[in-house]
């Protein structure tokens, strides 16, 4: 029925409701991205399983979120229900054999799977002021601080690391506008009060080291399938800016690492991006220009980016025409915006002479969908009316016990458990304005216990000879001073940051 290029979806009907084709979608396409949309209940979750598992089979590493918990039996055999045996006798899925995969489960509270973290360096100024929902002028004031941070060796870890930078910024404000234009005291202030709502809501958690290597996404078991993992996401969608600007960065960050292959015969690894809305609501425009470009140029990468959501809507046109291979469940078409959803969901595809577009989107039962997958030349498929086949895996999520089982006998136990601190902008502000104070108060000592006095600026005029206070110097020395800091600070330390802001390791 379907060979080892391809993974089958389901069967198309005709007309008359009968069998007419196996449904596929074709390996060496899955790089060109795609989009899995409809309404809440019609079926979302399973084209996602049945990807992901057709995906790991092949070989190819894949990247997901679970929203609801119900993700997680991917991990677990299948069982013989009556209405999947029916669906498969439907679709000509002969043998219908069950089948658990590969799952790493992660989780960045680091209590349903392993402890996802990342530094402040990493995830850039551009995406932290995301996060932040920051004014333009604080956006500014956040640049600045990794500016200075690159400038003066500061490494940015966790979030105490971010504090500590902005904290002196406010105590150098006048100094620093005078090089980098207006630094206020009440933006950084903004700034950190927004910082301290960040940790309140976990954000603590998630900055810091060890940070997640970019290859344990991308494994492969022994028999030759792709790890499938899976992020908890669950308690993550109550900060569901901290989901979408963290998921973003995870594409950014194998945008950055990973290297130019071209079209395979099958992707590198498969991003699959649930609940896509979250990404683009609010985002000012130079963040869904940078969204579209690293979309756009992923492709060469070998990934393969696959939004879903319940409304083509959400997504930018920009963003919706990089889009590929589409799978659209039932739509419901009440109120206008839904409707317009409806027509321009019917739009985007090539049409079928059998149907009428628009009117099936409305009317698609239950694991039923539309589906127009990318054909030899890359070119999109005529779209089809299809029954999803039924998952390999269990469908619903798994117990507590067998989660914790898993997870204790993955390939990274133990690789992310434990945080580390180690000396980084928070301990060397600290350590610089110690030596400060220490060296304030040895020159403090030295002027009040001579029996000399000095104008300052003068040099010595009663006491020992021709001399100056130890603690002034003249311009020229400040100004040497200044260039050998400057100097120092920037030779072999150059911070080459990616298309999105955040910092290109490995380069």
């Amino acid at each position: 029925m379907v060979d080892e290029t391809s993974i089958f979806i389901g069967a198309s009907r005709k007309p008359d409701d009968s069998y007419q084709r196996a449904e596929e979608l074709l390996l060496r396409y899955g790089n060109r991205h795609g989009l899995v949309t409809g309404a809440t209940g019609t079926g979302k979750t399973v084209s996602l399983q049945i990807l992901a598992e057709g995906f790991s089979n092949a070989g190819v590493p894949v990247f997901c979120a679970d929203i609801k918990g119900d993700l997680s039996g991917i991990s677990m055999m299948g069982e013989a229900k009556d209405f999947l045996v029916k669906r498969a006798e439907q679709v000509k899925l002969d043998p219908y054999q069950f089948q658990e995969f590969p799952v790493i489960f992660w989780d960045l509270f680091g209590e349903q799977g392993h402890p996802i973290r990342a530094t402040i360096s990493e995830m850039g100024p551009l995406l932290l002021s995301r996060l932040m929902n920051l004014t333009e002028a604080q956006e500014g004031v956040m640049n600045i601080a990794f500016r200075i941070a690159d400038e003066e060796g500061l490494l940015l870890l966790d979030l105490k690391d971010l504090q500590a930078l902005l904290a002196n910024i406010a105590e150098r404000a006048d100094e620093l506008s005078a090089r980098y234009g207006n630094v206020t005291k009440p933006s950084v202030g903004a700034i950190q009060r927004t910082l301290l709502v960040l940790e309140s809501q976990g954000a603590a958690n998630f900055f810091g080291e060890p940070a997640l290597r970019i290859a344990d996404i991308m494994r492969t078991t022994r028999d030759g399938r792709g790890a499938i993992s899976v992020l908890a996401a669950d308690k993550l969608m109550m900060n569901p800016r901290l989901y979408a600007t963290f998921l973003l960065w995870l594409m950014s960050e194998l945008f950055e690492e990973l290297p130019e292959v071209g079209d395979l015969d099958r992707p590198k690894l498969v991003f699959f991006f649930d609940e896509a809305h979250l990404l683009f609501e609010d985002a000012p425009k130079v963040l869904i220009d940078r969204v579209e470009q690293v979309v756009r140029l992923i492709r060469s990468k070998g990934v393969g980016v696959y939004f879903v959501t319940q409304n083509p809507l959400d997504i930018p046109e920009k963003v919706l025409a990089q889009l590929g291979n589409r799978v659209q469940h039932a739509l419901r078409a009440y109120t206008p915006r839904e409707q317009q959803a409806v027509r321009s969901a019917a739009e985007t595809f090539r049409p079928n002479p059998d149907f009428d577009c628009a009117t099936a989107i409305t009317q698609l039962a239950t694991g039923e969908a539309l589906v127009s997958m990318l054909e030899d030349k890359g070119v999109p498929a005529m779209v089809q009316r299809t029954l999803i086949r039924p998952p390999s895996s269990r469908l619903g999520p798994i117990t507590p016990e067998e989660r914790r089982k898993i997870i204790a006998e993955s390939p990274v136990a133990g690789q992310y458990d434990e945080a580390v601190d180690r000396e980084s902008a928070f301990e060397m502000l600290q350590k610089k304005a110690k030596e400060a104070q220490d060296a304030e108060a040895q020159a403090q000592q030295q002027n009040s216990g001579g029996s000399r006095w000095t104008i300052p600026g003068f040099d010595d005029v009663l006491g020992t000879g021709n001399r100056r206070s130890s603690n002034r110097q003249t311009v020229a020395e400040a100004a040497i001073k200044s260039v050998v800091r400057s100097v120092g600070s920037s030779v072999g330390r150059a911070i080459v940051r990616g298309i999105l802001g955040s910092l290109a390791r490995g380069r």
